[in-house]
Formats: C-alpha cells, structure tokens, sequence
C-alpha cells in the first residue's frame, strides 16, 4: 500500500473522530437546559446586542526577520485584525474553529490553520555566492566538493529548496483568571505536506495603569522531526557543494513577548510589541538557516473598529 494512500486514510480517520466528538459535544451542551424552563415565563432585561466582529488596524512600522539563508526580512506596514465568532464557529485571522465547550474560564475548540514556516521561503533569492569555507561563515573547514572532492573556491549557485503550506488541524485550549491566561495547542498536519505535528503553550499577564497597559508574555513549542524536517532538512537531491545534505530532528523552541499600549480613546491607541523566538537546536543547525533565532517588533497607531 502507497505512502500516499496511507496518509489519506490516516487524514480521513483524523476527520472523522473530531466530527464525531464535535456532534457529541454538542448534543451534550444542548441537554444542559433544565426541563420546564421553558414553560416558565420570566421577565428578562433587554441586552446589548452582541458584536460578533472583530476589526482591528495598525499603521505603522514594524519587521519580522528571517532566520532563512539569503533571504529578506518581512517588514510590516499595516497590521490588520479581522474575526467573527458566532455561536460554536469562528474566524481568527486566518484561523478557522469550532468551540467544543465554552466556560466562563476556559474554552476548548477544534481549529485548521496554516503552518507559519512556510512564509519565510517566500522571500528568497537564488545569487551566485563564493564560498571559500563551508558552514556558511560558522566554521573553518574548506568546502569540498561530495562528486570529485576537490576543494570548492568559485562562485558557487545556491538555490533554497521550495516548500509548501500545510493544512493542519488540532485542539486549542485557553483559560484565563486573575493570574493571566494560558493557551495550550496541538496541531498535526492533515493535508500530507510534512505529516509532523507540533505542541504549544503560552501564559501571559496584562496589567493596566489609567491609559497604560503592559502584556508580557512567554511561550514553548515543540515541533517534530517530520515537520522540521520537512522545512528545514536537506534532501540528497536538494545538496549541493554549498548546501549539504541535512536531516533536522524534533526539537523545542523558546519565545518571549511583551506588548505595551497608550490609549488615546476607546478605539485609538499608541501600539508597541516586540517578539523574540529561539529557534529549535536542530532547526538552528541546518544549513537552510542563517540565524537560530526570529525577531519582530512593530510600532504605530492602531485603530479598533
């Protein structure tokens, strides 16, 4: 049986067993209503309708580095936040979910995104570069070529290996109280790209001072050796004299933020945040990566609509 039919139907039985849970989710918060109140008339007071939008901008100045080999930083000029939550759905930037349960503490929903790894091999460049040693810089050892072993001097082409999307589907729990909030997520790829999965958590804290406020936060993510490798390993028919063959392994990725807002009113505030990500060991060490770490900061006006 082929690789890809057993990826088809591991994806199917994926499927299928959030569907179920979802419909049992569901069927168990519907019979949380208690018999006869219904028939029991009650005045109730008239509420504010409830915003089911999301819509938010920021205009300003911001950029996301890219720990990727000749590739170009990301920068950010406008910084947009678009959501709708209805009932049990909801739309978050991107991603798209489904609330299994929801408590006035924490919440758990069922959600597809895209994998984020991909968007740094969007800006790369293939140039023609004179490797006098191997390791990019990092080492002192003379390149060689693996065909004839000569040592390499000249200019050498370096082309980025092209990588995809992928669709991956998990579990994302966030609860919050007077400590913070926490959120905790597992992801596995269901589209067949890299078949790896990924484990997630953050806690943060917001604290306010009349127009002022402070969020801080840190988070911890391991990704598996299929998706790392996926993205960052080099297959023996991507090697090159300048780009060695490379097999990344699982590994855990550290990252800390702190964002920081001025509010002029109630929809117009003076928006700073700065992120920093510590890339996984095995990540750091392939030869596709330049830096072992990802920094992004931006700063301007934001508008909430």
């Amino acid at each position: 049986m082929s690789d890809a039919w057993l990826d088809l139907m591991r994806t199917r039985e994926t499927l299928m067993r959030i569907l179920a849970l979802s419909a049992w989710c569901t069927l168990a918060c519907a019979q949380e209503i208690q018999p006869g109140a219904a028939h029991t008339p009650v005045a109730v007071p008239a509420a504010a309708p409830e915003r089911h939008w999301r819509l938010g901008a920021g205009l300003g100045y911001g950029n996301r580095s890219n720990p990727l080999i000749q590739s170009d930083d990301i920068p950010v000029i406008v910084d947009l936040d678009v959501a709708w939550f209805g009932k049990r759905w909801f739309f978050d930037n991107g991603d798209i979910g489904f609330t299994l349960v929801d408590r006035p503490r924490f919440t758990t929903s069922v959600v597809a995104q895209l994998n984020s790894d991909r968007v740094f091999f969007g800006k790369t460049n293939t140039r023609y570069v004179n490797f006098a040693y191997s390791g990019y810089g990092r080492a002192e050892t003379p390149l060689v070529d693996p065909e004839d072993g000569a040592v390499v001097t000249g200019p050498v082409e370096v082309v980025i290996p092209d990588r995809d999307y992928a669709i991956e589907l998990g579990f994302e729990t966030l609860v919050d109280g007077d400590w913070g909030a926490a959120t905790l997520r597992a992801f596995h790829d269901v589209s067949g790209t890299h078949g790896g999965y990924e484990l997630s958590a953050d806690v943060s804290r917001r604290w306010t001072a009349g127009r002022v406020s402070f969020s801080p936060s840190l988070g911890v993510a391991y990704k598996s050796a299929r998706m790392n490798d996926y993205y960052w390993g080099v297959n023996a028919d991507e090697s090159s004299p300048a780009l060695p063959a490379y097999e990344a392994g699982g590994g855990f990725a550290f990252e800390g933020g702190l964002q920081a807002n001025y509010y002029l009113s109630r929809q117009l505030r003076l928006a700073v945040s700065i992120n920093y990500e510590r890339l996984a060991r095995e990540v750091a060490a392939s030869p596709l990566a330049e830096d072992d770490y990802v920094l992004a900061y931006f700063s301007g006006l934001a508008w909430t609509f």
